[in-house]
């Protein structure tokens, strides 16, 4: 019993090295470009990002035929503005499945990840933005004996 603690200053000088915060490392391919899996809803997106004039194609297509509502152009934007670095990287993606909503969403989401794969620095920026959390609501299924996933058809005492 001779280990035992007379003071705090023992206590402190006991305390190990703390486990640093990990570090992110820079992810890209052969062509210099960080890829991506966006999701939102039933919408997938793979996005690939690499530095260039900020042009945006979607399924070979550009972002303003695409995407035909300003507010899905802008939700797409939305990190590449809060990183400040709009106008700064080409994003080339491909989105299957769902609405142009969550394709939208999906492709925000994709192009967050990317941006966080190719300058790790940004991490902080984009979670304090939400852009990097996957929005888990998906519609609800459709249960059997009912008329939608919840509503119920009409009852009838006689």
């Amino acid at each position: 019993m001779s280990d035992t603690m007379q003071s705090l200053d023992q206590l402190s000088a006991l305390k190990t090295a703390s486990p640093e915060a990990p570090k992110y490392v820079k992810k890209v391919d052969k062509q210099g470009r960080a890829y991506a899996t966006g999701k939102r809803k039933d919408a997938v997106a793979r996005v690939w990002i690499k530095p260039g004039a900020g042009k945006v194609i979607v399924n070979t297509r550009e972002v303003e035929v695409y995407f035909a509502r300003p507010v899905l152009r802008m939700m797409i934007q939305q990190p590449l503005v809060a990183a400040a670095r709009a106008g700064q990287y080409d994003v080339i993606c491909t989105v299957a499945g769902g609405g142009l909503s969550g394709q939208a969403g999906a492709v925000r989401h994709g192009i967050s990840k990317a941006l966080t794969y190719f300058e790790p620095d940004l991490r902080g920026v984009l979670k304090k933005g939400g852009f990097l959390t996957r929005d888990s609501r998906v519609v609800e299924r459709k249960k059997y004996g009912r008329a939608k996933a919840r509503k119920s058809f009409q009852f009838s005492k006689r």
